[in-house]
């Protein structure tokens, strides 16, 4: 692993980010999280998230890997009066859902890192604003290799509070030497939080500012203290309510496919070794996707 943080440099993971897609269902006791579900919109800016550069693809790699429905993300489900979106089936493409990042190109296959205190046009396209319960200067902006569903390395990008920056890291470091796959790695943007459900999205992200869904409290997210990991393979769920809404597929943990996080597997074991806990072990909901620093 290669790191590098603040003024020790930055090591670059150059190449095409992926600005858009579809967001993250989280959720905490005792009130729960929703899903953010946005079209994708990728932007070849400078000014946008560390971008991938072109390697060749890895001896792993598939020769023919599935492409990307083109309506992930464009069609939004009918609202509950709790204002999650209506659980509907899993669509067929999606009950083994192993898709590749979208527009992304693969990077060499090692883990890098970088942690910086989080630029200004991050800052501007993600959900941090003077209103959030944390300052900009208590944020970090990480950047770090992960694997793709297709064997292919890729650079994501995610926001943190600067103290469990490091251990972020090492955790995400674990996870890519296992081999873990991972669909997207993004900072989310404003607009997922007040766009309509679609039910499909499976962004592995950190800080969001928003409150926990029913309530006024603010989400662990909030504070950038909380990470969610492939939700649509990961769900949430409590008593009807499935979050992504599309992912009922992924409620059998016991037919486990690629993506899906199980009791002490490789990254259950990573976070706990870092004093983190688990939405999965929860008693009142089952939160697959969510780890926190407060186990909330």
């Amino acid at each position: 692993m290669r790191v590098s943080a603040g003024r020790r440099g930055v090591l670059g993971l150059l190449a095409g980010l992926l600005l858009a897609g579809a967001g993250c269902g989280i959720g905490e006791p005792p009130t729960d999280d929703g899903p953010t579900t946005p079209p994708a919109s990728p932007s070849p800016s400078p000014d946008d998230p560390p971008n991938n550069a072109t390697a060749e693809p890895s001896d792993d790699a598939t020769a023919a890997e599935p492409a990307r429905p083109d309506w992930l993300g464009t069609r939004p489900l009918p609202e509950r009066p709790d204002g999650l979106g209506e659980v509907q089936d899993t669509p067929p493409e999606l009950v083994d859902r192993q898709l590749p990042p979208p527009d992304a190109e693969p990077v060499a296959d090692v883990f890098e890192a970088t942690i910086t205190d989080v630029p200004e046009p991050v800052a501007a396209r993600s959900t941090w604003t003077s209103e959030c319960p944390v300052t900009l200067a208590e944020l970090r902006y990480l950047t770090m290799t992960f694997w793709g569903f297709d064997g292919r390395s890729y650079a994501g990008e995610m926001i943190v509070h600067r103290s469990v920056a490091e251990d972020v890291v090492a955790v995400f470091d674990r996870i890519y030497q296992a081999g873990f796959p991972i669909e997207e790695m993004r900072v989310v943007a404003a607009t997922e939080l007040t766009a309509p459900p679609t039910g499909d999205g499976n962004n592995t992200s950190g800080f969001a500012c928003r409150p926990t869904t029913l309530s006024t409290q603010w989400s662990q997210h909030a504070y950038g203290l909380a990470i969610d990991i492939n939700p649509f393979h990961n769900p949430y769920r409590r008593d009807d309510a499935v979050a992504p809404e599309l992912a009922s597929a992924y409620l059998d943990r016991d037919h486990h496919r690629p993506g899906m996080i199980q009791p002490n597997d490789e990254v259950t074991r990573a976070f706990a070794e870092i004093g983190w806990g688990w939405g999965g072990e929860w008693s009142s909901l089952d939160d697959w996707m969510h780890f926190s620093q407060s186990g909330r």
